[in-house]
């Protein structure tokens, strides 16, 4: 085990100043999200970085010979938005009580809802040293509070025992329970709901309209021009400015072509729909989509039967399809949950929050206790 005392915590204004062989080895290959690749196409094209409200503050570890032995994707916050774990709440009663809320500092991947590591180590000694690091700087500099979001669950422990505050809520992921084909996994279904998704998926197929696959290097920059239009589309009408500038497309495109699956819905020769997926060693995460013609069931075609359908013939074991979406329940999905950890410097603010956390996480267990006796599987 290291010794705490002889590591050298930093903090890094961009990962460009972080070597990328030595960021990976830590990350490992599971999760795409906390590669250098992706946070760096984040920071190079913009998206993230000045005037964006989210500046790369990224906490570095190193041991007495200088090498890298533990990281952690970290960003200075001006607001709260892009998260999805929300504390909207928390800001507005930390400033009523004449505190200044923000900046707080932020673990966590930009505008991207997944759970994966957020204590980048190959020890748990490591993990600790660099949570306790994290909380230690919290509060050195005064600040309202720092938000490790959609953490894995195996560093729960790690972060409790460094005195954060864990917040739970949940998502819809399909799981792959060894399905050799998109009827197999109806089979498994309810008459009813067996029945409606096969409604939904005939009534894409008769409004003409068919389906690719592309991945890696068959995406060109025309595929993403028509992308980004779907994108913007979905970004204007749900929350009025989109995150991702056009830029980032193209350099994921290119640094990680291996990971991305872009599904695009054709109509008449045209692309009308696409979403855009990554690859993870044993899940494909779906991540943006959008389109610039109405149809019924597009996006649950697009999204959800075009996502479980690559799943399956590529082997993998689970989709995650985003935030929110109790309505995937009917299509498969099912309630899971994810977790969060808050470090509070402030004492009394601290324990508003877990009496506050108290309550939720009991009303997010029984939500899920209670989605799951709706789950849309044959009883028995």
């Amino acid at each position: 085990m290291p010794d705490d005392t002889r590591l050298s915590p930093q903090l890094v204004s961009s990962i460009l100043e972080i070597d990328a062989a030595a960021w990976d080895a830590l990350a490992g290959n599971t999760n795409p999200f906390v590669s250098h690749a992706f946070l760096a196409s984040l920071e190079k094209s913009g998206s993230v970085g000045p005037g964006t409200g989210w500046q790369a503050t990224h906490l570095t570890l190193a041991d007495d010979t200088g090498a890298l032995v533990a990281a952690m994707p970290l960003y200075a916050k001006s607001h709260s938005y892009g998260e999805y774990v929300f504390d909207h709440g928390w800001a507005d009663a930390y400033e009523r009580a004449g505190g200044r809320y923000y900046p707080k500092l932020q673990s966590a991947v930009p505008f991207t809802p997944v759970t994966g590591p957020r204590l980048l180590a190959p020890t748990a000694a490591l993990k600790t040293a660099l949570a306790k690091a994290a909380a230690d700087i919290t509060a050195a500099n005064g600040l309202s509070s720092l938000h490790a979001t959609f953490i894995e669950p195996d560093e729960r422990a790690i972060f409790e025992a460094a005195g954060y505050l864990i917040r739970a809520d949940q998502q819809f992921h399909w799981f792959n329970k060894g399905y050799e084909g998109f009827d197999n996994f109806l089979v498994v279904l309810s008459s009813s709901k067996r029945k409606q998704i096969r409604k939904e998926r005939r009534s894409v197929t008769e409004a003409g309209i068919s389906f690719r696959h592309l991945k890696g290097h068959e995406i060109t920059e025309a595929h993403w021009d028509a992308f980004f239009d779907f994108y913007i589309d979905t970004g204007n009408r749900k929350w009025g400015q989109p995150y991702l500038n056009r830029a980032f497309f193209s350099l994921i495109g290119k640094a990680m072509a291996d990971r991305i699956l872009l599904i695009l819905a054709e109509r008449d020769g045209m692309s009308i729909a696409g979403a855009l997926n990554l690859i993870g060693d044993d899940t494909l995460y779906g991540r943006y989509w959008g389109c610039v013609e109405d149809h019924a069931n597009l996006h649950f075609e697009t999204c959800y039967y075009q996502a479980i359908d690559w799943a399956i013939a590529h082997g993998l074991k689970r989709v995650e399809a985003g935030a929110q979406g109790p309505h995937k329940l009917a299509r498969g999905y099912e309630p899971v949950e994810t977790l969060s950890a808050h470090a509070i410097p402030n004492d009394s603010f601290r324990k508003a929050v877990a009496r506050f956390l108290r309550m939720e996480r009991r009303e997010v267990a029984e939500m899920g206790e209670s989605l799951r006796d709706h789950l849309p599987f044959k009883k028995g």
